[in-house]
């Protein structure tokens, strides 16, 4: 038996409606752990992702404490996303939670722990900066179909975008178009970094085998001259980070630690952390990712600090937040 979730649909005169997808919710086939060095704490973390009952949507639990990766929690933060609830945060979600919207895993408790055991927050595993692992590691443990707690299926829902909705956060714009797919233009500028400069890159459309190839293993940056080093370590940022985990490229020289992967990794990296972050738009096992033509860019005329890279993910959980004020 197939039971809805507590999802209908709404009227056509709001911007956001939610539909049928057509497929049912799904979970991982078993548990899989990784284990890794956290990017800004430079701590070692463990993630366990375990299968979870249809309806359950993705939950961090950290030390017994259960926070929903939801936009309810979110909070603005310096180069990453966090979640936050009682007290206790969950740091760099990002790469994680893009991996699972876009392979598919619906309902997931993601136990996390630190070697700290004092600790009130924790940081997910940073790994080779990109979501290359976590893709892997889904794929080779499996999905399958999530049954609620009375062995029903439950039907997966997706919002569907019937009007433009757009936010622009000072040099940063998000346009959602309505649209039969989800497809994703995403353009960065860096015109005072010419080994970067301006990238754009397109989905058409958005699928598990296009992420799986062409997004995840994208890898995040940073421009050399503007890392603070000290000044960011100090704020407890970056000390974990290194070229193992983070392209490096500078003004002058060009890239640190070549080859790329992609000859526009970067704006491919941005895409992956726009997934990651509209995953927090999902409820109850459903799609985030709203079905739309999302159009994205990003300009940069002037090397300011790190705030160059905190600008993208405070523009996505803006986007999230006016997409639930259109509901």
């Amino acid at each position: 038996m197939i039971i809805p979730t507590a999802f209908h649909a709404l009227k056509s005169s709001r911007s956001i409606s939610w539909s049928p997808t057509g497929r049912l919710q799904q979970t991982l086939a078993g548990c899989l752990e990784l284990s890794g060095i956290s990017l800004h704490s430079g701590k070692v973390s463990k993630v366990k992702l375990c299968p979870e009952f249809a309806g359950r949507g993705r939950y961090f639990d950290f030390k017994s404490n259960f926070i929903p990766a939801s936009i309810d929690y979110a909070e603005d933060s310096p180069l990453c996303t966090t979640l936050s609830k009682d007290g206790f945060k969950i740091r760099t979600v990002e790469h994680l939670l893009s991996a699972m919207e876009a392979m598919g895993v619906d309902n997931c408790r993601i136990e996390i722990t630190n070697e700290d055991a004092k600790d009130s927050e924790v940081e997910v595993p940073i790994f080779d900066g990109s979501a290359g692992k976590w893709v892997d590691a889904i794929e080779e443990i499996g999905l399958k179909l999530a049954i609620d707690q009375c062995g029903n299926f439950c039907e997966k829902m997706a919002p569907h975008v019937n009007q433009p909705v757009h936010v622009w956060r000072n040099d940063c714009f998000l346009i959602a178009f309505p649209a039969t797919a989800v497809r994703i233009t995403y353009g960065i500028n860096f015109p005072q970094v010419p080994e970067i400069g301006c990238q754009w890159f397109f989905t058409a459309p958005l699928d598990n085998k296009f992420y799986a190839e062409q997004i995840a293993p994208s890898r995040t940056f940073c421009i050399y001259e503007e890392v603070g080093v000290e000044q960011m370590r100090n704020m407890g940022l970056i000390k974990g980070g290194s070229i193992e985990n983070a392209l490096v490229c500078s003004v002058s020289k060009g890239w640190i630690n070549p080859p790329l992967r992609f000859h526009d990794e970067p704006c491919r990296h941005k895409v992956l952390d726009l997934i990651g972050d509209l995953s927090l738009f999902a409820r109850l096992g459903s799609q985030g990712i709203p079905v739309a033509h999302l159009v994205v860019y990003k300009d940069i005329d002037q090397i300011a600090g790190f705030i160059l890279m905190q600008g993208g993910h405070a523009t996505h959980a803006n986007f999230v937040r006016c997409l639930l004020e259109n509901i």
